[in-house]
């Protein structure tokens, strides 16, 4: 959601409610490292003993998979995270994104359903219900070729959108052409 501090409430009251449990964080997206294979595994065992069994069984089963992963993402994120200021000015960067994202999805709804058209006439709720860099735009593949054909505009066929795309000078534009292929169903 772009508040780290939130977005970690549901796993620290795991751990404070005393469950034990593995949760994995990739760091492709929000640090822009597509390709450098970035995250973390993290495991809660119940004490130190546990803890040197399960690295034991996570370094066998890794071993097979790779020898030497790609280091340059790894050390970009482990400088940010390991210096405070540069945490914080990470996180804020983040929030601003997340609520730039948001703010887009509030406008692309209301465009579409104050616009003229077909899209007038669909809920498009679901667009503002989600959160995240993508949304599931509700079209049919059908749609989304005609998105794709007749205005130049690229989204998966099962309708799923990058709303990181959709900017302030271009949501008039998207909400416009759904709601002409919409219409031309």
């Amino acid at each position: 959601m772009g508040n780290a501090p939130q977005d970690a409430f549901a796993i620290r009251k795991f751990i404070d409610d005393g469950h034990l449990l593995a949760t994995v964080q990739s760091f492709s997206k929000n640090f822009g490292l597509y390709g450098q294979r970035v995250g973390a595994l993290s495991i809660v065992c119940q004490d130190p003993n546990e803890a040197k069994k399960v690295l034991s069984q996570m370094k066998t089963t890794i071993r097979p998979m790779y020898s030497n992963p790609p280091r340059h993402g790894a050390q970009l994120v482990k400088t940010i995270l390991e210096d405070d200021r540069l945490t914080t000015d990470f996180i804020d960067q983040c929030s601003d994104m997340a609520d730039r994202i948001n703010a887009m999805r509030v406008k692309l709804r209301s465009t579409l359903e104050e616009g003229t058209g077909g899209g007038r006439n669909r809920n498009w709720g679901h667009i503002t219900d989600q959160i995240g860099m993508f949304a599931y735009s509700g079209l049919a593949k059908s749609e989304v070729e005609a998105l794709r054909d007749n205005h130049s505009i690229y989204c998966t066929l099962d309708g799923r959108i990058s709303m990181a795309g959709v900017t302030s000078g271009n949501v008039n534009y998207i909400a416009d052409a759904i709601n002409d292929v919409v219409s031309n169903k």
